[in-house]
């Protein structure tokens, strides 16, 4: 089976109070989970990183409850991190290197086939909904369906 993670990670202020914003569905379209969290004053850059590693660690522990997956499709609407995480772009920044060596790091325990895309954020709003909804009420998401 195939998991579709949106992902999404904003700071207002760049950095200042940051969170992430994930959403997971398998190929019927059937929702597995919606995540966001608060993490702290950080840059949208390390948030959007968050949200990665984040999809990863759950879709980790999934495979160790017994789930199986074909392959990840991940959409983001980071030009950047979708660069860097597919290799096309080398990493500057120490913090960004350490999330990019963890999210890489994942991808190899979970030995499953990862694909990055870009997506413009217009067609990233629910992932993008979730982090501003963290951000607004200082509350986390968390809903996973693993019926």
């Amino acid at each position: 089976m195939k998991l579709v993670i949106h992902a999404d990670g904003g700071s207002r202020g760049n950095p200042g109070p940051a969170a992430y914003g994930v959403i997971i569905v398998d190929e019927t379209g059937k929702q597995i989970a919606i995540l966001g969290k608060s993490i702290g004053v950080s840059t949208n850059n390390q948030a959007e990183y968050k949200g990665v590693i984040v999809a990863l660690e759950l879709v980790k522990q999934l495979i160790l409850a017994g789930k199986k997956f074909s392959s990840l499709e991940f959409y983001l609407d980071s030009d950047l991190i979708v660069n860097q995480l597919s290799g096309k772009y080398k990493i500057k920044s120490p913090v960004l290197a350490m999330l990019a060596i963890k999210a890489k790091n994942l991808e190899k325990e979970i030995s499953v086939s990862t694909v990055y895309n870009y997506i413009p954020r217009e067609q990233n709003k629910l992932a993008d909904k979730i982090v501003n909804q963290v951000l607004d009420l200082k509350m986390p998401v968390y809903e996973i369906d693993l019926a």
